[in-house]
């Protein structure tokens, strides 16, 4: 076995330790059962590759805490009350590697699509800016004060059932525009009241979601944040933002913070966006593990460990990432995603000292939105495949994904619009 500092074990701060430094990152699979929003047998085959590819800590796809809020149309909901028998299936194939497996747990906010047949909520009433593809999502209205508190209080219920059903934490997406991180930045957030203003006000919601998440759970679960190190749009959270609020999650028993980018007007989690000053990203970010900067600053204020995700393929890529600055500062884990779609096995490849770089299908196309979801279609198709016990191969041609992913939608949103309707 090869020397690395990726498979070294690391104790968080709850007390249980990953064995290793490698993270199989969140991605969207959309590939719930239906009607019911249940894990599955696809999902099952998914995680179950995953598992035995190596990864320490696993990380699932957005698990959704209110039925009438999906991020997709075969999104997986775990709400009070939702029957854990499969969500325990899940968590024991997840685990069976001998790594940790977390739900990823999470609300769209205003990035949430029409043909879901819901009205989007949102911190304020301010709709998405995708050009001529703004009209795929939802109409936006603000939420009442009411409503957020309920929402705090279905963060932690949906937690609660995770520790039930077997699973060792949660992590709650506070990043890529989801609606954690709509009430975060101030593009989005345009409140009066104790949610809305400068930023100790905006960051309240997360705030009061994790202090009521800790407080609901076991003190050896796990509770992890995905937060934005920036939206990558003019006037947006930024990175002091993200750094002021790091500071203040030190003291809530949070078990690692991941920092991440971007929305989906403003791609960055996929190396495409529009900087902070309105250029591209390619003058600010690299190729490969282009939040690393970012986390390394900010692991000079974290107490908990720090994680990054962003393109890695490589061995050599992902060593660096770890390697610490010359203050001492470093990232703890490293979350993989697109490159575990394409090779499930890859930290056992790497473990072996097999470099096994990993080639991410790419879209060459102009427009940014629409590249976007043909790069998400493209990892959506490799998914798809594994979850039918297949070869991820390169995800086809990006015009072919986009429009079997956009087929695949409209007929799980049909069973979701009859589902709500019957329940």
């Amino acid at each position: 076995m090869a020397t690395s500092p990726l498979f070294e074990p690391l104790t968080l701060p709850n007390g249980t330790t990953l064995p290793n430094r490698i993270c199989k990152a969140a991605m969207e699979e959309n590939l719930g059962v239906q009607p019911g929003q249940y894990p599955g047998d696809k999902l099952f085959n998914l995680y179950d590759a995953w598992a035995k590819g190596g990864t320490g800590l696993i990380l699932s796809g957005n698990v959704m805490v209110d039925p009438s809020a999906l991020t997709g149309p075969g999104g997986v909901v775990l709400e009070k009350g939702t029957d854990l028998t499969p969500f325990r299936k899940w968590a024991e194939i997840g685990k069976a590697g001998g790594g940790q497996f977390w739900l990823q747990i999470s609300h769209p906010g205003r990035q949430l699509y029409k043909s879901m047949g819901e009205t989007a909520v949102s911190p304020s009433d301010v709709a998405l800016d995708l050009g001529k593809f703004s009209s795929l999502f939802a109409p936006v209205r603000g939420l009442n004060k009411n409503e957020i508190e309920r929402l705090i209080v279905r963060f932690a219920d949906t937690a609660f059932a995770a520790q039930e059903a077997g699973f060792d934490g949660v992590q709650i997406h506070g990043a890529h525009g989801y609606l954690v991180s709509q009430f975060l930045s101030p593009l989005t957030n345009h409140r009066t009241d104790q949610w809305g203003g400068g930023l100790e006000n905006r960051a309240r919601f997360l705030l009061a979601i994790v202090e009521l998440v800790r407080q609901t759970v076991r003190s050896d679960f796990g509770v992890g944040i995905k937060l934005n190190s920036a939206d990558f749009q003019r006037g947006g959270f930024d990175f002091d933002d993200a750094r002021q609020v790091v500071e203040w999650l030190n003291a809530k028993g949070v078990d690692f913070v991941e920092l991440s980018g971007g929305s989906y007007e403003s791609p960055a989690m996929q190396g495409n966006a529009a900087d902070a000053s309105g250029g591209t990203a390619s003058s600010t970010v690299q190729r490969e593990a282009y939040f690393i900067d970012f986390a390394r600053d900010i692991a000079q204020v974290a107490e908990m460990p720090i994680m990054v995700t962003g393109g890695i393929t490589r061995l050599e890529t992902a060593e660096a990432a770890l390697a610490q600055d010359e203050q001492g500062f470093g990232v703890s884990i490293l979350g993989i995603a697109r490159a575990l779609a394409a090779e499930p096995a890859l930290p056992q490849l790497w473990h072996k000292g097999q470099s096994a770089d990993v080639a991410l299908p790419e879209v060459g196309w102009s427009n940014g939105a629409l590249k976007g979801l043909a790069t998400m279609a493209l990892t959506k198709a490799q998914l798809e495949r594994m979850a039918d016990g297949k070869t991820p191969g390169d995800g086809g041609s990006p015009l072919a994904a986009l429009l079997a992913d956009q087929w695949r939608a409209t007929r799980r949103a049909k069973k979701y619009r009859k589902w709500r309707a019957a329940g």
